[in-house]
């Protein structure tokens, strides 16, 4: 597998060039069309048409600009024009702000600077070795410790000059991709002081500290993938100072905005399994349980027990399975809970849906079923009809293009980078099991006629607590993946949560939920600042949308009541911003009883009196950790 070729894509639209015309004739710009048309594997010249489109951003519609600042010691002009154009593969309209070659230090430490005025949401430092001037001392161990040390303290200079002021910056850091040749062969890497050992020191100490406000490129990686002689181009460098080959750009490009699409909390959560000739060779309905092709002796047999060996990796890392199939359910499942060599069963799919609807239907009722949005599906499945049918009537849905052959399906998969995580926590190991947990309780909600009863049985807990550093990465992670249920969509990056906590006259509330078939987790954030006087602005509520329509919202009111009036406020006052996806909450503060306000700045407003309000018991049982007051 050629991984510069984006195997994962379908081809490019065949009619790119009729399309992309027609979009430069137009006034206003769809982004669901811009995402069709970058959908596909494009070339870098159809990468720099698409982005030459996007020159002014403020012509997308359906799409918030994020502005981007690109900074190396490397020319930048090929991925400044592949870039915009790979994020509208991943729901991403990126605002790029490229300063002059090699002024990357005058950028970062200037306060004056274009990039450090622009106040962007995210500067790539995309330096590469050679960045650091380092002088090889082979077999002097002191030096070498020096120089890499030096390094840090440069990248950690360059990362807080660029967030001075700024809290709300990201800086993506990249590991850095060492040269293929060497002097001393199978000892460079061993030797302190060769080239290879400062590169690899510094790899390994990006990768191990976790600093506030940086995002991990892992370059180095993503070169070893393709082969060192093949990332560097030493005529191009010669030439152009390009760091890596041409032809490596769209693959670059391609990985950065990936990181991006995590950090704006737009990575997937669900992958969706077909059977035939997916998890197993053969029709299970025409060549029964003895004939399908599964386990091991067998390579085909060997290959799809791979995909199968990814798919339960995928879900110990919190991603959700699901089966979407053509089959008779009780065929289908027969083979999940007989055939001796099967790795996945029963109680690892969160949703089955085995029938003769149409693979588009299935998958929405997927969505619907886990409560989450199409857009966070991936599709597995080898049939390049099914796949066709899918990508052309559900575009949200990510569908790898699989090669006839099923040895490179699990590769495939990965390569294609759908489920790009930026930290891994506790409570993303459960994540899979608390979806298929809410999967059961809303099946038994929908057997239930009385909703009261149903909601009592559950026996919910909710814990509720305020920012703490514990908490701290998991808060981060909410309130920037959460979409749906978010009145605002701010988005805050751990160095802002940190400073919540620290902060006397902001309240910061995590609310996590246990109830009998398990623990949720922490689903709910909520930060208060002050308006002014005894008023506060709830300027974040979010919550997990697995746990809608059990009175939480309302508990979570009645506790937020309570922290106000305990601190003299006298009034909340709520926001709602309109977004693409949080249509679902536009009525939240009036359902809650608050009163309307006149609209600022984008923002629809209501306000509560917190003495006049009434709270409303709800069947939940609610603490508070020892540290909350």
């Amino acid at each position: 597998m050629n991984l510069q070729d984006l195997p994962w894509l379908p081809e490019a639209a065949t009619e790119f060039r009729a399309e992309l015309r027609q979009l430069r004739d137009m006034a206003e710009l769809p982004m669901q069309a811009l995402r069709r048309l970058a959908a596909g594997r494009l070339n870098m010249t159809q990468l720099h048409a698409l982005t030459r489109l996007l020159a002014d951003p403020l012509k997308v519609k359906g799409a918030a600009p994020i502005t981007v600042g690109l900074l190396s010691n490397a020319s930048t002009e090929l991925i400044a024009s592949a870039l915009p154009a790979t994020g509208l593969r991943h729901d991403l309209l990126l605002d790029l702000q490229v300063p002059a070659y090699g002024q990357f230090m005058q950028e970062a430490l200037d306060p004056a600077s274009q990039t450090r005025t622009r106040c962007n949401d995210f500067v790539v430092l995309a330096l590469d070795y050679r960045a650091f001037q380092w002088r090889p001392c082979p077999g002097n161990a002191a030096l070498a410790e020096q120089q890499v040390e030096e390094a840090m303290q440069m990248l950690a200079g360059l990362v807080a000059g660029l967030r001075s002021g700024h809290a709300s910056c990201s800086v993506v850091v990249q590991t850095l991709a060492a040269p293929a040749e060497s002097l001393f062969g199978s000892l460079e890497g061993q030797l302190p002081g060769t080239q290879r050992w400062l590169i690899e020191a510094f790899n390994q100490r990006l990768r191990a500290r976790r600093a506030s406000g940086e995002l991990l490129f892992d370059v180095a990686a993503l070169a070893g993938q393709v082969g060192l002689s093949h990332w560097h181009d030493p005529t191009q460098w010669a030439i152009g100072k390009f760091a890596f080959a041409h032809a490596m750009v769209p693959l670059y490009a391609e990985h950065l905005a990936r990181l991006l699409m995590a950090a704006r909390g737009k990575a997937r959560k669900c992958l969706v399994l077909d059977l035939d000739n997916t998890l197993w060779g053969g029709v299970i309905g025409d060549d029964g349980l003895a004939g399908i092709v599964l386990g091991q002796g067998h390579p085909v047999g060997e290959a799809h027990l791979q995909v199968q060996a990814t798919a339960l990796a995928l879900r110990e890392r919190g991603i959700v399975l699901a089966v979407s199939s053509k089959n008779e359910e009780s065929i289908a499942r027969q083979v999940f809970r007989e055939h001796p060599d099967m790795l996945l069963r029963e109680e690892h799919i969160a949703v089955f849906q085995a029938n003769w609807k149409d693979k588009a239907s299935n998958l929405r009722a997927i969505a619907q079923a886990l409560n989450i949005g199409v857009d966070a599906l991936v599709f597995l499945d080898d049939n390049p009809a099914e796949r066709q049918q899918v990508r052309l009537e559900l575009p949200q849905v990510a569908v790898p293009e699989l090669p006839p052959s099923p040895e490179f399906f699990a590769g495939t998969l990965l390569a294609g980078g759908y489920f790009e995580a930026l930290q891994f926590t506790a409570e993303d190991g459960q994540r899979a099991a608390q979806y298929q947990a809410n999967a059961a309780r809303s099946a038994e909600l929908g057997a239930s006629s009385d909703l009261g009863a149903y909601l009592q049985s559950l026996q919910m807990q909710a814990h509720f607590g305020v920012f703490d550093a514990l908490g701290r990465a998991r808060i981060s992670q909410l309130i920037n993946k959460t979409n749906q249920f978010n009145l605002t969509t701010r988005r805050y990056s751990e160095a802002e949560v940190e400073s919540f906590e620290r902060n006397p006259e902001v309240l910061g509330l995590q609310i996590r939920l246990v109830d009998r078939y398990g623990d949720n987790g922490m689903i709910s954030v909520v930060i208060c600042r002050p308006l002014g006087g005894t008023d506060w602005v709830i300027d974040t509520w979010l919550m997990s949308c697995r746990v809608l329509n059990r009175g939480l919202e309302r508990q979570v009111l009645n506790e937020l009541v309570q922290c106000a009036a305990s601190r003299g406020i006298q009034r909340l006052v709520g926001e709602y911003i309109p977004t693409e996806k949080n249509a679902m909450v536009a009525e939240h503060y009036p359902r809650l009883g608050f009163t309307a306000l006149p609209a600022e700045a984008g923002a629809q407003r209501w306000a509560l009196d917190v003495a006049g309000y009434q709270p409303e018991a709800q069947p939940i049982a609610v603490s508070w950790s020892a540290t909350a007051t």
